[in-house]
């Protein structure tokens, strides 16, 4: 876990600046709120708006990025006015706590606006349930969520918008199989009955504190999209609150909530966050933790057996995400990762394709967007079968068919970027051989998606580069064969 975080690679340096920019982004508007006499209520509330627009907004484009950063407060304050409306009506207020969960999941089927938009909402709810905000607190409160996101935006678009130097990232529709809408709606209904357990049991747990066990499942189903996957996020989710409580109890509790080191300790708490959160989902739960100690040391309520209730609320929550996902509408682990794996064999059929064409002398063809395309399916491949490579699943033969196709998939993916790099060559010159070579590449990711043809291993690689980087890509697909055929009694992901 160690190694994940600080050997992952970070090409460009976007993670240091994407967390960099955060703590300038928030700290800009939890300056602009106490500049404006709000109370450390109204500047807490500031600052997680700041956090969520910076960290939740994923559009590909920064227009795009721009138009859901100006409709988070159109989503967030009505909600807002809501819980602070029905803080006095427990009853009213858990049901219309519910509906915002299972709309916020619901709305990923409109892509990362729709996503983003679902969790500033669901975020909103929740943190007027932290600061137990009410009516009479609400023109401070929207003032200064208007204030903190114009803050943010101020940042990320105008004093450090880094992105408008970057290309647009791919974003892959999600294979046919498993329709976006169909899983979100699954999704919504997993997590508005999941949320609904940990509503009920959190009360049972803490009658003042249970929101954290509805936050908790809330958070495991968000960037899932199968059982499997679910039941891994519970699992880091609760780990890293664990350790973050540990972190809690040696660094945050001695503070006892004084200004200036908590605010010191919470600029590294928010880099962490936004660091570590593209390689660590345990990581980024430790500096969450880290943070809502930091908090409630700020609120003068911070104590150990708060943090253990924390804890305590926390496995309510992954307890009522688990049941969801076994027992409610389950999308399975193998219908997942299959189609996710045929669209990164097609994509690798597509980025032979445009490199052939470039070296036979097309001056359309360009393999870049596909190997692109690629390394962002290869991640949802890596997302989808992380239950069965998980160091707690006992199922070692599964375990070692699944890493066995990711090792190949990442040598196809490796072999593309090579012929990519001589397709761009313009000394590079055609040979007659790589049409007959694209061709074998075709018939391989046809006979592995169909699974109903052989796939003949290539002979020895010939010297010139491009043919020698086919001539991998044939030999991979041949040995994806044998683990994703496999007939042993069960998919190869079939959790």
């Amino acid at each position: 876990m160690l190694k994940r975080v600080f050997v992952a690679p970070d090409p460009g340096r976007v993670r240091l600046r994407f967390a960099a920019r955060a703590v300038l982004g928030i700290g800009l508007a939890v300056v602009v709120c106490a500049l404006a006499g709000h109370s450390l209520t109204g500047a807490v509330t500031g600052g997680l708006a700041a956090l969520l627009a910076l960290f939740t907004v994923a559009d590909t484009t920064v227009r795009g990025q721009a138009v859901t950063t100006a409709l988070l407060p159109a989503v967030g304050l009505p909600v807002l006015a809501a819980a602070a409306e029905l803080h006095d009506l427990p009853v009213v207020r858990d049901l219309v706590f519910l509906a915002v969960v299972g709309a916020g999941v619901y709305a990923r089927r409109w892509g990362p606006r729709g996503h983003s938009l679902g969790v500033f909402a669901f975020m909103t709810f929740f943190v007027a349930q932290f600061l137990h905000a009410t009516p009479g607190q609400l023109p401070e409160l929207y003032a200064a969520v208007l204030l903190s996101v114009l803050g943010a935006a101020a940042v990320r678009f105008g004093l450090w918008c880094y992105e408008r130097r970057l290309p647009t990232p791919p974003v892959p529709a999600p294979p046919a199989g498993t329709g976006l809408a169909r899983v979100t709606t699954r999704q919504a209904v997993q997590a508005t009955a999941g949320a609904g357990f940990a509503l009920v049991a959190g009360q049972l747990v803490s009658g003042q504190r249970w929101y954290w066990a509805v936050g908790a499942t809330w958070w495991i189903f968000v960037n899932t999209a199968s059982r499997g996957e679910t039941l891994v996020r519970g699992f880091r989710r609760v780990l890293g609150t664990l350790i973050g409580i540990a972190l809690g109890l040696l660094v945050a509790a001695p503070v006892h909530g004084a200004p200036v080191p908590t605010a010191a300790l919470v600029a590294v708490a928010v880099f962490g966050i936004f660091y570590t959160a593209a390689v660590s989902y345990t990581w980024m739960m430790l500096w969450v933790t880290f943070l809502a100690g930091l908090l409630y040391g700020l609120l003068g309520v911070l104590t150990p057996g708060l943090l253990a209730l924390r804890l305590a609320e926390t496995a309510v929550g992954a307890l009522g995400a688990v049941l969801a996902v076994l027992f409610v509408l389950p999308v399975t682990t193998h219908l997942t990762t299959d189609a996710w794996i045929r669209r990164a064999l097609r994509c690798v059929h597509a980025g032979t394709a445009e490199a052939a064409a470039r070296l036979a002398g097309s001056a359309t063809a360009d393999p870049a967007p596909r190997v692109a395309e690629l390394e962002q399916l290869l991640a949802r491949v890596r997302l989808s079968v992380a239950p069965l490579v998980h160091p707690l699943n006992p199922m070692r033969g599964r375990k070692r068919r699944a890493r066995r196709v990711l090792a190949l998939l990442d040598d196809c993916a490796r072999e593309i970027r090579g012929l990519a790099a001589v397709a761009a060559d313009p000394e590079a010159s055609h040979d007659a051989r790589l049409a007959a070579a694209c061709w074998r590449v075709e018939a391989a990711v046809e006979a592995l998606t169909r699974g109903s043809e052989h796939i003949t291993a290539p002979t020895e690689p010939p010297a010139e580069p491009a043919l020698a980087h086919l001539h991998g890509l044939e030999r991979a697909l041949s040995e994806l064969a044998e683990p994703l055929r496999t007939p042993s009694g069960s998919p190869l992901v079939g959790a």
